[in-house]
């Protein structure tokens, strides 16, 4: 059997959601790329109490290695080495080189901070240094060592005990990984492979159904880990394997691809952001610009997120009132007047303008009713027009009514826009499918 990890991530902070847990799905990611099968994530607050019943209850469910991260600082509520140390059946005692090491990085405080108190200082220094019997030290990132603790028996897993920063538990689980303790308790990885799948325009239930009739059809998927999500409007099918397998994904695969070639756009898992960069990115090389209303400059911050989108996006315009549309994109009153500032032909005129504007090679548009209020029964909230431009070339355009809330309307919008993007960019120029919550870009 494979061997098997869980994580338990520490601290009030995260547990009432002051802090976003970003540990535990990056190690969960680190224990799959060593082939470690990650079988729970589990959060607690700085109670000894509920930290030693996450341990016990990984332990009972018989996995091999247990990370924790978060609870190695100086003060009286940073208790996970303590709790780890009974866990374990380990005795706590002070590793003096440890002690001075620790101190070496905490000294030169004093003299940027002289109102600081030395004493208190030593004995937080002191407080550190004090480690499980047994224990393999993983050399300070910061102020805090990590630790590797094996069981003190022959039965139960290693413990590898991380600080909370990611910018200190990242490196620090790299020299985890080095130490005899820790690839001993995960002598039993295997290899895993993985792939994912992103389609656009199509229910989750459809999916649901060709996974259901592939495995009618005889292929063995629950040799498969399969998992279905729905994330920001689009359907993401990651699957993971071991070696063995191969065979019986690519048949999968195949038969997904059979069953959904018209909506299925990444078959190596680049995001459709990806995608858009580098088209973009060329050849040929081409410039965008924005004129965006609902989405309130959602879809310009969404193409600047890469490094090197300065590159390509040229700006962006967020005009929400007509006036705005007018002066800052160009978009001639009468035809507001006329269609009013939500309708397709306003959208082409704000895509037109916003090429005009910056200069760009593409003109990008987004005008709708995000809601709450507003709307009408001819437009209702989440109506959407889209419009996407090249200079003097091709466009494509969409009127749709988007499902959701304020923020999925405003998000959806955003998605709808890089995939009608995407085909512009490709030379796809097929016609305008009917409108609905699940209509295809």
């Amino acid at each position: 059997m494979a061997a098997r990890a869980g994580i338990v991530v520490t601290g009030t902070e995260v547990l009432t959601g002051i802090i976003r847990d970003r540990n535990g799905p990056w190690l969960s990611e680190r224990l799959r790329e060593v082939g470690v099968d990650p079988a729970h994530i589990v959060i607690v607050g700085d109670r000894p109490e509920d930290m030693l019943a996450a341990l016990r209850f990984m332990a009972e469910e018989g996995l091999d290695l247990i990370v924790t991260s978060g609870g190695l600082g100086p003060t009286a509520d940073d208790m996970t080495a303590e709790v780890v140390a009974r866990f374990s059946g380990r005795e706590m005692v002070l590793d003096p080189e440890l002690e001075k090491r620790i101190w070496a990085i905490l000294e030169p405080l004093l003299a940027r901070w002289p109102g600081l108190d030395p004493a208190a200082l030593r004995e937080s220094n002191r407080k550190q240094a004090i480690v499980p019997v047994g224990a393999t030290v993983l050399e300070p990132v910061g102020t805090a060592p990590g630790l590797v603790v094996p069981p003190a028996s022959d039965e139960g897993p290693t413990v590898v005990v991380l600080p909370g920063p990611p910018r200190e538990l990242q490196p620090m689980w790299e020299d985890a990984l080095r130490t005899d303790a820790l690839r001993t308790a995960i002598s039993g990885a295997t290899e895993y492979r993985g792939a994912i799948l992103r389609m656009f325009g199509i229910p989750e239930s459809e999916i649901a159904a060709s996974l259901r009739a592939i495995e009618e059809d005889g292929v063995p998927i629950e040799r498969l880990e399969i998992t279905t999500c729905l994330r920001r409007g689009e359907i993401e099918l990651a699957t993971r394997w071991e070696p063995p397998d191969e065979d019986v994904y690519r048949d999968f695969e195949a038969r997904i691809r059979e069953r959904h070639a018209d909506t299925l756009f990444s078959d190596d898992g680049a995001t459709i952001d990806e995608q858009v960069a580098g088209l973009l990115a060329g050849p040929p090389a081409r410039t965008v610009a924005v004129a965006e209303s609902c989405t309130g400059g959602l879809m310009t911050a969404r193409l600047t997120e890469r490094p090197g989108s300065s590159a390509y996006v040229l700006g962006g315009v967020t005009a929400y009132s007509d006036a705005a549309k007018r002066d800052l994109a160009g978009v001639p009153w009468e035809l507001i007047e006329r269609h009013g500032a939500v309708s397709p032909e306003v959208a082409a005129a704000l895509a037109q303008g916003a090429i005009a504007r910056f200069g760009a090679d593409v003109g990008v548009a987004i005008t709708g009713i995000a809601g709450p209020g507003g709307g009408s029964q001819e437009k209702p909230v989440g109506w959407v027009c889209f419009h996407v431009a090249e200079r003097g070339g091709a466009s494509i355009a969409r009127a749709l009514q988007l499902p959701g809330g304020r923020a999925d309307v405003r998000d959806r919008s955003t998605t709808v826009t890089m995939h009608l993007l995407r085909r512009l960019l490709r030379g796809e120029y097929d016609a305008p499918v009917t409108p609905g919550a699940h209509a295809r870009a």
